[in-house]
């Protein structure tokens, strides 16, 4: 089916930074509509294999390929026009701008990219979709945390991304913040867009991830259908640290 065709594939993707081998021969390919999870205990090389894919970081070894066509000898920006857009940890926002302004910058970088009424248009219909349409003209200091974060959704949405890679998108959200921040990935799965994961939540892995590729020391330990992988003993050693590797 048409539905299956890979969109994202890393083929023996390494990253050295001097001694230390922080991603090692990693595998993964992720296929279009799907919700994969990039889980690990801290400092497993999650972030960084993010920071491989969106170009932020240069591979080592190996490469990544977006539909077939090699995207890891490119920079950041050439990737994001490829249709790679990702958010991160600590939400950066311009604080001089409107919600609204904030989110048309990243349809300026985008994948598609956007200008006058069109770009308007598109950044309003983002900013529905993430439930902040009413909140255009707000200025960043006068919204809540998650709000932060929708914006920032909003802001890589924008630009049509054919992958979107969240990097503990829900991070810091508390109980109630967390259920909307799951409601809205899942809208946004619906969709059928394409998702890669990382994140630390449990409740979120196993209620959005379609499947899951477990790290551990720079390397993949398991991958395969989500509660599989989370039954898995060698996945739970490397949660809870038995085997100290």
């Amino acid at each position: 089916m048409s539905d299956h065709r890979t969109v994202l594939s890393l083929q023996g993707v390494t990253k050295r930074f001097g001694g230390l081998i922080a991603v090692n021969d990693l595998d993964f390919d992720v296929a279009e509509h799907e919700v994969l999870g990039l889980i690990g205990p801290n400092g497993s090389g999650k972030s960084t294999t993010m920071n491989l894919i969106s170009g932020a970081l240069s591979v080592s070894e190996g490469e990544i390929a977006l539909r077939g066509q090699v995207i890891s000898d490119l920079p950041p920006h050439k990737i994001a026009r490829r249709g790679v857009a990702r958010t991160f940890q600590l939400v950066r926002m311009l604080p001089s701008m409107s919600v609204m302004e904030n989110v048309m910058a990243g349809g300026v970088f985008g994948h598609r990219r956007r200008w006058g009424r069109d770009a308007e248009r598109q950044v309003m219909k983002m900013l529905e979709l993430v439930g902040l349409d009413r909140r255009a003209n707000a200025r960043p200091s006068e919204l809540t945390y998650i709000d932060t974060k929708r914006v920032e959704l909003a802001r890589v949405l924008v630009g049509d991304p054919k992958v979107l890679l969240l990097d503990e998108w829900l991070a810091g959200l508390n109980p109630t913040e967390l259920e909307e921040g799951i409601a809205l990935v899942k809208q946004l799965r619906d969709e059928g867009r394409t998702i890669v994961l990382v994140e630390h939540v449990m409740d979120a892995i196993r209620s959005l991830c379609d499947r899951c590729v477990v790290m551990s020391s720079g390397q993949k330990i398991a991958e395969g259908a989500t509660e599989q992988v989370l039954s898995d003993p060698e996945v739970i050693r490397a949660y809870l640290g038995e085997d100290d590797a």
